[in-house]
């Protein structure tokens, strides 16, 4: 239904996210499709975040084995695999606040309506939806949060790794390197971890969501 909307009006509109739902609304795209939509997209960029860290965490260990050739090309490589592995995090951290942004709307919005049911039986039907879309919600949002958590330890080692082997194109970096790695293994481990439980808490939102539609 997305696609029904001219793109550029879109962009313009996002920058004012009332503006923004209430014109997708107009077009019969209520707040819960826009939540569901934006679920998808962060359970994807956690998917390509996961794959992107595990690719890296393999260039690191690929690094620890090297024994001759041309060490700039390596740090070349790693380099890109860190730069890459930072905007996958930046894209988990956009569709987080994403979700965050629409779901506090849709949420304020539920609770005002609750006012205008003149069924008590019905307010009351409404009210039981709300609180449990809240909590499936709230057990979502803290498991990517916790994920997100993870992300910034990760690329902090990735980073100070990348630095030393560019300012030491040598076996004194790739010794380094060595030292730490068992720590990154456990770190990426950990992070991958965390991530595979909340893509599996989005596919649950989702289907509950879609369950109810």
């Amino acid at each position: 239904m997305y696609n029904q909307f001219p793109l550029f009006f879109l962009l313009l509109l996002a920058s004012c996210s009332s503006a923004y739902y209430s014109a997708l609304e107009s077009v019969g795209i209520p707040k819960r499709e826009v939540l569901v939509h934006r679920i998808e997209k962060a359970r994807e960029a956690q998917t390509e975040a996961k794959e992107q860290f595990q690719s890296a965490l393999e260039r690191f260990t690929a690094l620890t084995q090297f024994d001759g050739g041309d060490l700039q090309q390596k740090y070349d490589e790693l380099n890109a695999a860190y730069q890459a592995s930072e905007d996958r995090a930046e894209a988990v951290r956009k569709r987080i606040a994403d979700i965050e942004d629409v779901a506090s709307a849709l949420f304020e919005e539920w609770e005002e309506e609750l006012q205008q049911y003149s069924n008590p039986s019905l307010r009351r039907s409404s009210a039981r939806q709300l609180r449990e879309t809240k909590q499936r919600y709230q057990k979502l949002i803290t498991a990517m949060k916790r994920a997100e958590a993870r992300i910034d330890p990760v690329l902090t080692v990735f980073h100070d790794q990348v630095l030393y082997l560019k300012h030491n194109l040598n076996a004194q970096a790739i010794a380094s390197l060595q030292t730490e790695l068992t720590e990154i293994q456990a770190d990426v481990s950990e992070l991958i971890k965390e991530m595979e439980l909340s893509i599996q808490e989005a596919d649950a939102f989702i289907q509950a969501m879609q369950t109810k539609t």
